[in-house]
């Protein structure tokens, strides 16, 4: 336990981004406990879902998953601020950092927001550093959450920047449907999106409560995912490639639907939200 904090003291102390929750301080006495900036709004978890969320499906540990605080309704342009701050953010730990750092719990419970609800990523009990002549990190525990975990994690074990790429894959699902990573029913995300992706059924993919507020800004959130910066309102060079990267090439033996499938068919539903979009303008 004492190793597992300061490892997490010693990662979050080098770190300084606006997209990264910041540390005012640490205690030690009665536990250990990381003091972080107050985030007015909670986690997106809070706010996508409510009370009695099941958003955390986590493993490797002891927390409850459970997220209190009523459901509020984000409209798509904070949800697109939010995908955005994330990108940022992985984008700065994974290339703006001195040593590459691997966060390996991206999900909605660990993005909090701020007073105007930029994104913070926050929680780094399970980063790791990478060293610049390391590929990857192999592991033999499964830590992290489910439902955002690649299908290569649990086959083989590879841990690098590409696992937190699929993370945030299932995170931007999870701001366009308004649905859970896993849900009470323990039903993937992933499989419930893949089958109306190929059907192309793009509006039965899109939060309800959206109405049909989410049409010409969803063609900002293709234009991000196709690598046009035009459309990134600032997004420095370099930090769109985190929304362009796919978790690895096919790998022969991988008959299970894995996540370069998996992203392949985020992009086309994108694309066919696109060409949809286009009539609207």
């Amino acid at each position: 336990m004492t190793m597992d904090f300061l490892s997490e003291l010693g990662i979050i102390v080098h770190v300084d981004h606006p997209n990264i929750a910041k540390m005012i301080g640490y205690g030690v006495e009665g536990g250990m406990h990381l003091v972080l900036q107050l985030s007015p709004h909670g986690s997106l978890a809070s706010i996508l879902y409510g009370n009695g969320s099941v958003s955390d499906g986590w493993v490797g540990g002891d927390g409850d998953g459970v997220v209190s605080g009523p459901k509020e309704k984000l409209d798509w342009r904070t949800r697109f601020k939010i995908a955005v701050g994330t990108a940022k953010g992985l984008s700065y730990l994974h290339e703006g950092c001195q040593r590459r750092i691997i966060h390996k719990d991206i999900k909605a419970a660990n993005i909090l927001l701020t007073e105007d609800f930029d994104a913070q990523i926050s929680d780094f009990g399970l980063a790791k550093w990478l060293p610049d002549q390391w590929t990857h990190h192999t592991v033999s525990k499964v830590e992290g959450t489910f439902g955002y975990l690649p299908p290569e994690f649990f086959m083989y074990g590879i841990v690098n920047e590409k696992t937190d790429v699929f993370a945030y894959g299932v995170l931007l699902l999870e701001l366009i449907t308004g649905r859970q990573a896993i849900d009470s029913s323990q039903q993937s995300l992933i499989m419930w999106a893949k089958p109306l992706i190929k059907e192309n059924k793009i509006k039965e993919l899109v939060d309800p409560s959206l109405g049909d507020g989410y049409e010409l800004d969803q063609l900002n959130v293709v234009s991000i995912l196709n690598g046009d910066r035009n459309s990134l309102e600032g997004l420095k060079e370099g930090e769109h490639s985190i929304l362009k990267r796919t978790y690895s090439e096919e790998m022969d033996d991988a008959e299970e639907y894995n996540s370069t499938k998996y992203l392949s068919d985020i992009n086309r539903q994108l694309e066919i939200l696109l060409d949809g979009s286009k009539d609207t303008l």
